[in-house]
């Protein structure tokens, strides 16, 4: 355990008049935190949940699948991303998010995919970073509630301006940075660079969190030491795992490191959120998007049975082929039992 990543620091984080109870917070990912993703996350133990990113002038709209990221009933502090490169959209998308029972508004500026760069949002906004101030001081100036923001490095090696991003940020309300230690350029390839975060933490005296990479206690306590952070976002990680964050949370506060579940916790909570998300999506909907979250289950379920490739290759192959929501739960009960069977003899 890290002394520096423990007993070192404070175990709550204080977001305006917000406290987060832990250090640990689910990032926001598209296609992926919808509503039951991250209630349950949140459940297990993260101290903050994130939705997907939304578009603020699509929420302006009141576009039926746009609205349904920003829901948060059954969230104790709820916090909706917004991305967008309109002032006045912003704005407006910052209020709907309140008045629909947001915490905290988070605004992205980080995202690198070409579909929103090439809209001169996400982290295309790191290019112009007066541009970028607009968009802020609209937002907060529109709510009651504080305002976050996310970004990368810059917008590749030749032009870090994080620093001077935070910098300005704080200076226009905004009351806690999360920073990716990678550059827009970059994507997700080569390693998050978390020492680069620490000039982000000296520029501000807000909360800075760390993200990028961030997937085992061994991690979040270099992340925290090389950035100097208050706090570590975990991305990827989470995927097939909602535990994780939870795990780390408490393995932070208090140096204690927890195992995956056993294999009927794993079934009961991939089950769980099978069923919450054809609730949430509907049936058509929530039967394509539940396929990646039973993919990842099946692949977190045949690691802790170390069970053989081609063994996972038929569980998966078996449910993620099926469509009848009876069936697909049927063989999910039927894979993990397999898993089992295969974890009892290798023992």
């Amino acid at each position: 355990m890290s002394q520096s990543a423990t007993s070192l620091h404070p175990q709550s984080v204080l977001i305006g008049n917000v406290r987060v109870p832990n250090r640990v917070v689910l990032a926001p990912m598209s296609g992926v935190t919808d509503a039951p993703f991250r209630r349950l996350a949140a459940r297990l133990g993260a101290g903050l949940v994130v939705s997907e990113m939304t578009a603020s002038a699509a929420l302006v709209e009141g576009r039926r699948d746009v609205v349904l990221r920003t829901e948060g009933r059954g969230l104790g502090i709820h916090v909706v991303q917004l991305a967008g490169c309109e002032a006045r959209w912003m704005a407006e998308g910052a209020r709907i998010a309140e008045a629909g029972g947001a915490a905290i508004i988070d605004i992205n500026m980080g995202c690198p995919a070409r579909h929103v760069t090439g809209g001169e949002a996400g982290s295309a906004l790191m290019r112009d970073l007066d541009h970028a101030l607009t968009l802020i001081d609209a937002t907060v100036q529109a709510v009651a509630v504080p305002v976050t923001l996310k970004m990368r490095l810059g917008w590749d090696d030749r032009t870090i301006n994080a620093p001077e991003l935070a910098r300005r940020a704080q200076a226009a309300g905004v009351r806690l940075i999360t920073v990716h230690g990678r550059t827009r350029c970059q994507f997700y390839k080569g390693s998050a660079d978390w020492r680069a975060i620490r000039a982000v933490k000296e520029a501000v005296t807000i909360p800075v969190v760390v993200n990028g990479d961030i997937g085992t206690f061994a991690d979040a306590d270099a992340a925290l030491a090389a950035s100097g952070a208050d706090a570590v976002m975990i991305g990827r990680a989470a995927e097939g795992r909602p535990w994780l964050p939870g795990q780390i949370a408490r393995y932070l506060a208090g140096g204690r490191r927890e195992g995956a579940p056993v294999l009927a916790t794993q079934f009961a909570i991939i089950d769980e959120l099978y069923d919450e998300l054809l609730t949430h999506h509907g049936l058509r909907i929530g039967l394509r998007h539940a396929r990646k979250h039973l993919g990842w289950a099946l692949d977190a379920a045949a690691e802790s049975a170390d069970a053989p490739p081609e063994l996972l290759r038929a569980e998966r192959q078996r449910v993620l082929t099926a469509d009848d929501p009876m069936a697909v739960r049927r063989h999910l009960a039927d894979s993990f039992e397999a898993f089992g069977a295969w974890q009892r003899v290798a023992a």
